[in-house]
């Protein structure tokens, strides 16, 4: 085998019958001077270079929950001057998504950050009320009152929440014959509105707690509000729903309340070890895009404890993951709204 080592001979096919690993030079076509391209003549697969701008080092912005890069929402600045507070609904047609608890926590944290807030419950079964520890039984006034009863005053229906900085308007069952009470009464819709209206002065936020419907309880809830959160169950049976709720937020917008906008929606009770939980929560990315917030409540059992005790999460249970969601859900509310 003499031959063997040299290139172009052997026993059996030529050389040139195997793909070589390095493709051959091509001197008679060589490449340009002035073409800073990749050599073609390195070995395939080859990676593309590197442009000069890259080759800087990079901070990595991690994904958050949402699969969207999670950016940082600063603490918001105290308050120098009080204006005209901003109303928002929480609301999905849909039970059970979350709407209570994030009212009472949102409504805890934005205290916590110095803003003055006025939780109105105004979902006849009265969970707002029970998760702040008062007896739905026991109270003189409600804001079925309000509502039906113009001699009754905004103060003498507004409690203390047991929270530095914020109060309660109580609600019960007494609030379901107003849904058929008010269908009667002239300028229904603005019902709401009007016994709210001496609130925005002495408020930062007023934050209310609408009943899983869309009829005319959240109709009134829609109008007098500035912005709507959605709160919403990472699980496909609520997902299907915001369709509708959307529609019906389009309809109060174009009829009612032209300056009413979604302030975001957001994903509740997410377990981001289910791949059920991580494709909702693409889907609505997908769907709604920015709107979704970054922020997303995972399911813990410090939410149940903390209804049980009647206190939000974060005086129950202040160093929780749950309470830290509710607080950077604040800031990132807070950033979100227009400057105060």
């Amino acid at each position: 085998m003499s031959g063997a080592g040299r290139p172009g001979q052997g026993f059996g096919s030529s050389a040139s019958e195997m793909p070589p690993l390095v493709r051959p030079p091509q001197p008679q076509q060589p490449a340009p001077p002035s073409r800073d391209e990749y050599d073609v003549t390195q070995p395939i697969p080859f990676e593309r270079p590197i442009a000069e701008a890259d080759t800087q080092p990079s901070a990595v912005v991690p994904l958050g929950p949402t699969g969207r890069p999670m950016p940082v929402f600063p603490d918001p600045a105290p308050l120098t001057v009080r204006g005209r507070a901003r109303v928002v609904s929480m609301c999905n047609q849909k039970g059970g998504v979350g709407k209570t608890t994030t009212t009472i926590n949102l409504g805890a944290s934005l205290a916590e950050f110095g803003r003055k807030v006025l939780l109105v419950d105004f979902d006849p079964q009265g969970s707002l009320s029970v998760g702040l520890g008062l007896n739905p039984h026991e109270m003189d006034a409600t804001i079925y009152n309000l509502l039906m009863d113009r001699e009754t005053t905004l103060d003498e229906v507004v409690v203390p929440s047991g929270i530095a900085g914020m109060d309660l308007l109580p609600s019960n069952i007494d609030l379901s014959a107003a849904e058929v009470q008010l269908v009667h009464e002239v300028a229904r819709e603005q019902t709401l509105q009007r016994v709210l209206a001496p609130a925005l002065e002495h408020y930062d936020v007023i934050l209310i707690d609408c009943q899983p419907s869309l009829g005319l309880l959240t109709v009134n809830a829609l109008t007098a509000s500035d912005g709507v959160i959605v709160p919403l169950e990472c699980e496909y049976f609520a997902l299907r729903g915001v369709a509708l709720l959307k529609t019906t937020i389009d309809k109060v917008r174009e009829r009612l309340n032209p300056k009413l906008e979604i302030d975001g929606v957001l994903g509740t009770m997410f377990d981001g070890r289910t791949l059920h939980s991580r494709e909702v929560m693409e889907r609505l990315v997908s769907a709604w895009g920015d709107t979704v917030f970054h922020t997303v409540i995972r399911r813990t059992v410090k939410f149940s404890d903390a209804t049980v005790a009647g206190e939000p999460i974060t005086s129950y249970a202040s160093s929780s993951t749950g309470a830290d969601a509710y607080r950077q859900l604040a800031r990132e509310v807070l950033t979100r709204w227009p400057a105060e």
